[in-house]
């Protein structure tokens, strides 16, 4: 489904139009590639929609502002790297 479903009467001129449409279709392919399943098409076109009304028009940008804020978020490892053993003597 395109974006237009998603514009709910917003209007855009037909290059920002076609910019969004193509940050929409870019989030969706690496959202999926990200964990395997289809994200909320709605939540990543609202993302979208609301980066392009304050501005952005860089399908790139605009398609990570939706993975930064959708991308699952990598725990940090709380235990810390294992330290490494001294070779024992006459090894």
């Amino acid at each position: 489904m395109p974006i237009r479903a998603y514009l709910d009467g917003l209007r855009f001129d037909p290059e920002t139009t076609r910019l969004v449409g193509v940050a929409f279709e870019m989030a969706l392919v690496a959202l999926r590639h990200t964990d395997g399943v289809d994200p909320p098409r709605d939540a990543v076109a609202r993302k979208i929609i609301e980066l392009a009304k304050a501005g952005e028009r860089d399908p790139e940008r605009l398609c990570e502002g939706v993975l930064k804020e959708l991308r699952p978020v990598t725990a940090p490892n709380p235990l810390p790297p294992p330290a490494s053993q001294p070779e024992p003597p006459g090894s």
